[in-house]
Parts: structure tokens; C-alpha cells; sequence
């Protein structure tokens, strides 16, 4: 048989002592008066107590394995917004971003109770939010998502959130170094600031699982010009002109296609130290929870409080409450005879 308390030793320890200190005083002293017909309450009520004791140790048989609740997680998602996410080349010429919204609404369904974080990036990196586990928070953060407006692009790089990413994952795991912490980088790998990226300077040790996910196609889609004034959520359009963007460079005034770059996306994940998995409108979601060494997160031998276990804590529970139901009848009976007499009419 294990236990795994409730509460720390160092807080519970001193609460039973106290608990056990107090009613063995009351009993003793029922005792040595008998007349006084008080000690058969105390036993029930210190057999109450205790009962809760017990239920609080958590006792349980050890044996089988586990697998670690996904409410132990924490799930950073690093969004790419630039212009090139609106890349008509998901689906059925559907924006690149219809896919990223799809697939962080699938992963947040298949990890209940994970705390999620959304950091996005284009010309820089920005936490759009912190980590929670209101995924209604999460489901409006990913509706709202919209590209950087276009006349404020000025090239970005596909690593610029290296650093905040690691500064997260580092203050994650200072306050709960327990929780494994898992990265999804959703992007279509393309660089535009006229430079080589940088690595990403992410120690892998702050990263126990994820995927770097692939959006786009090797012919490149076209991408409407973004004003800022979104049309809604989840539309992955501009409420604006609805004109392309143009490729200035040809001299042809051809609309400008943005390709999808999977040499420059697998080293990202090599860098993060997770597969790289492509996502196509319909692909399921297994690929993206399978690949993403969900595996590695099961319980180790090597962690007691992690094995698998059948509780016990219920039995006495359930022992607690049929006896609090005891006190609690005791109470109003008792309650309604030091209720004064009415008084009759005269």
C-alpha cells in the first residue's frame, strides 16, 4: 500500500498531531466521568476524525502503470502571423491560418485540463497569452488571430521568437518543475527579413514534447493584403480591398505567392528537439498528439507519486460521511431542545 497525502507532510503532520492530542484529552476525560454519558460521542467523533486522517493520506494499491493526466501539462503555442500564413494554398484555396486555428482548437481538445499560452510572431515576438486553462480564452484568442498589416511588414525572421519562447519555458519551469511543458511551432517556414535565421537558443531541456507543424505547398499560395480591420473571427481574410499582394520584385506586377519551406521548418524542429509533421486540410489529429512524443511523458518507474495505483481514499470517505450525517442529526436534534417554549395566549 502507498500513500500520497493531500496536503505535504510538513502541513499535515502537525494538523493530526494536534487532532489526535485533542481527542484523546476529551476521551480520557468522558472517561473518568462516566456519569456524564459523553464518551460514546467522542468515540464517534474520533473515529470521524480519523476517517478524514485516513481519506487525506490517500492510500492506494500500487500496481500497473499510468500515464500522466494531461492537467499536468503546459502547452505553448508559437503562432506565425505574418502576411505568409494567409497564403491561399490550404484546402480548397483556404488561408494557411484556417489550418493553424483547426489544429490548436484539435490539440487543446485532446490535452483537457492543460494549461495553453499563445506567442505569436512577425516583425517581433508577443505573448498573446499567458498560460491558462480557460480554453474559452484560448478558443477567442485563436478566432481573433489576424496577420500583421501589410504596410507594416518589413521582413520577418522564422526564429524571432527564440528568445521569448525560452524565457517562458524557463519561468514555467521555475514555478511548476513538474509539469512537462510541450511546443507547437505552426508556421509555414518562410524567411523575409533578407537574412539567415538565427537559432532559436532554446535550451531542449526546457522542452519535453510537440511539433513543429508545416502549413502551405511547394507551388505557393497567394495572400490578400491585411489593413487591420478583420471581417470576424476565423474567416483568415482582410475586411479590406481584398486586393493581392504583389511580387515588387519581378517588375511584373504579378501577385506576389508565398511557398512553404519544409528544409527550413525540420530544422526548427531539430532545434526544438520534436518531429516536424505537415498539415493538410483533413488530416487527422492523431499525427500531431502520436508524433509529438506524447510517449516520453508516461510515469517512471523512478517516481513513486507517478505509478500506477488503485485509490482507496473513497472507502473512508464514505465512512466519514456516514458519520458526519451522525453529528449532523445530533446537532438539530440538540438545536431544537434549547429552543425556548412559545409562549400559549393568556
Amino acid at each position: 500500500m502507498t500513500l500520497q497525502p493531500i496536503m505535504p507532510w510538513w502541513l499535515l503532520a502537525p494538523i493530526l498531531a494536534l487532532a489526535v492530542l485533542f481527542l484523546g484529552w476529551r476521551v480520557v476525560r468522558s472517561a473518568r466521568n462516566p456519569s456524564s454519558g459523553h464518551l460514546r460521542g467522542w468515540l464517534f467523533r474520533s473515529a470521524l476524525v480519523l476517517l478524514l486522517v485516513a481519506a487525506a493520506l490517500r492510500p492506494g494499491i500500487a500496481g500497473g502503470s499510468a500515464q500522466r493526466a494531461s492537467a499536468d501539462l503546459n502547452v505553448f503555442f508559437v503562432v506565425d502571423t505574418t502576411s505568409s500564413i494567409v497564403a491561399e494554398d490550404y484546402g480548397n484555396g483556404s488561408p494557411r491560418l484556417k489550418g493553424v486555428r483547426q489544429d490548436i482548437r484539435a490539440i487543446a481538445q485532446e490535452l483537457p485540463g492543460a494549461r495553453f499560452s499563445v506567442l505569436t510572431f512577425d516583425s517581433d515576438a508577443v505573448v498573446r497569452m499567458p498560460l491558462t486553462t480557460d480554453t474559452t480564452a484560448l478558443d477567442t484568442m485563436v478566432s481573433v488571430l489576424e496577420p500583421q498589416v501589410t504596410a507594416y511588414s518589413k521582413g520577418s525572421s522564422v526564429t524571432i521568437a527564440g528568445k521569448l519562447l525560452a524565457e517562458r519555458l524557463a519561468a514555467a519551469r521555475t514555478g511548476h518543475p513538474e509539469r512537462p511543458r510541450l511546443v507547437y511551432y505552426l508556421g509555414d517556414g518562410e524567411q523575409t527579413s533578407g537574412k539567415a535565421p538565427e537559432p532559436l537558443k532554446v535550451d531542449a531541456a526546457l522542452i519535453d514534447g510537440g511539433a513543429v507543424l508545416g502549413y502551405g505547398t511547394p507551388g505557393g499560395g497567394r495572400m490578400k493584403e491585411s489593413t487591420g480591420r478583420g471581417p470576424g473571427p476565423d474567416s483568415g481574410e482582410d475586411a479590406g480591398s481584398g486586393s493581392y499582394i504583389q511580387d515588387r520584385t519581378s517588375g511584373g506586377g504579378r501577385d506576389a505567392l508565398s511557398v512553404i519551406d519544409e528544409g527550413r521548418l525540420r530544422g526548427i524542429a531539430a532545434d526544438l528537439g520534436v518531429p516536424y509533421v505537415h498539415r493538410s486540410a483533413g488530416d487527422p489529429v492523431a499525427p500531431m498528439m502520436q508524433q509529438a512524443r506524447a510517449g516520453e511523458l508516461q510515469r517512471t518507474p523512478d517516481d513513486p507519486s507517478l505509478g500506477g495505483r488503485t485509490e482507496l481514499y473513497w472507502i473512508f470517505a464514505a465512512a466519514s460521511f456516514l458519520l458526519g450525517l451522525r453529528e449532523t442529526f445530533l446537532l438539530v436534534r440538540h438545536g431544537r431542545l434549547l429552543r425556548p417554549p412559545s409562549r400559549g395566549r393568556t
